[in-house]
């Protein structure tokens, strides 16, 4: 990312042009002078409570020193142009230090507030001791709060700069994992993926495929920690996104996520541990290619899942399943085919069977005949039964 360049104005303003005598003396007070400051921001300002104590402290300390320092020798010049680019880096690199140490723009910019209202009091108090004249104190002033305004710019832009690149950055190795996660790389690597990213690994997780056209919305609704991968990857159809949404892995949680989606066209797989993502990935893709519309909740349909995923091997099956009906007519091999089916299906009740193919329990009677006739003692058989459950399910 382009570093953002901070340019200072203040040596174009205000022309204080104090004597020497009272710089010396006002420098005589900066340690004093930073010291207060410092002390009102931890008072004053929630985020630094505790934060400045010890070395980190002494560092900030002798920041602010430097950058009254830096102010003094503005407030003695007599109009020649002096640099405020060492002030300025400072300034943009203590913005960049606050962001990555968790605190918030608001915060910083509250610290510089008060520092600056502080640092005034004991400047002006000491200056007017020295005999500064009225005129100069109102430049003085000005001044004051001209040079705070460009040292708070400068942080500012130091701490977007450094949120939108560390956001970034993270946004990409999440995105990183998400795809490991679900192209079913090596456990070693996701976790170091995870650990890169700074994503504290769920108990499980749950696979969701949903239109692009509802996934922000959707992801407003649950777990913040929900990775989306960005990439076209195998199993994720043209217009349609995945979340990998984090979870306990109860029943409570479940439920919770297909009520967050329940306005969405969503394809919720099942609930597995995290480092097994791509298996939920699967068998949501899986459910997709069913044609269900609306919410669909892959615990629902696990038996159609079952049966759809070998579609080769299911038609060798029935092939098999069927062949000792194919020397009959179409529609003799058609009647028995429905026959059979719902006799396995219905464990052989017959009047079970009448009902469901709406004929009488003779017909079923009859049929069921030509088939022991064709099968044999193989209608008995519980390998021949289940294989014949499988094959026309």
């Amino acid at each position: 990312m382009a570093r953002r360049v901070v340019r200072g104005t203040t040596q174009q303003r205000t022309v204080v042009g104090l004597d020497e005598a009272v710089v010396d003396v006002l420098r005589g007070q900066l340690a004093v002078v930073a010291e207060r400051a410092v002390a009102a921001i931890i008072d004053e300002v929630p985020s630094y409570a505790g934060a400045l104590s010890g070395p980190m402290g002494a560092t900030i300390r002798n920041a602010v020193q430097l950058a009254l320092g830096g102010f003094l020798t503005l407030a003695k010049r007599e109009g020649e142009s002096l640099p405020m680019a060492p002030a300025l880096e400072g300034a943009y690199q203590l913005g960049r230090g606050e962001a990555r140490n968790g605190r918030t723009m608001e915060a910083l910019l509250a610290a510089y507030r008060i520092g600056a209202r502080v640092s005034w009091r004991d400047m002006s108090r000491t200056a007017v001791g020295a005999g500064i004249d009225a005129g100069q104190m109102s430049r003085f002033a000005e001044l004051v709060f001209a040079y705070i305004d460009e040292l708070s710019a400068a942080s500012a832009a130091g701490h977007t700069d450094e949120l939108e690149s560390t956001g970034r950055l993270r946004q990409r190795n999440l995105e990183r994992l998400a795809r490991a996660l679900v192209t079913g790389a090596s456990a070693d690597s996701v976790v170091a993926a995870a650990e890169r990213a700074g994503w504290a690994p769920p108990v499980e997780l749950v696979a969701v495929l949903l239109p692009e056209s509802q996934a922000a919305h959707a992801s407003t609704l649950i777990d913040a920690d929900t990775l989306q991968p960005v990439e076209d990857l195998p199993g994720i159809p043209d217009g349609w996104a995945l979340l990998l949404v984090p979870s306990t892995g109860s029943a409570a949680a479940r439920a919770g996520l297909l009520r967050a989606l329940r306005s969405t066209s969503s394809v919720v797989g099942p609930s597995v541990p995290w480092l097994e993502a791509a298996r939920s990935h699967q068998l949501a893709a899986r459910a997709f290619d069913l044609g269900l519309s609306g919410l669909v909740d892959t615990n629902a349909h696990l038996a159609a899942l079952v049966l759809a995923a070998e579609s080769d091997t299911r038609t060798a099956l029935r092939v098999q399943v069927l062949a000792p009906l194919a020397g009959q007519r179409p529609s003799t091999i058609e009647k028995l085919t429905e026959t059979l089916r719902s006799w396995v299906l219905n464990q052989g009740r017959r009047d079970a069977v009448a009902a469901e193919l709406f004929v009488h329990p003779q017909t079923v009677r009859y049929r069921v005949q030509q088939l022991r006739e064709l099968y044999g003692d193989r209608l008995e058989d519980p390998q021949f039964v289940l294989e014949a459950t499988l094959a026309l399910a």
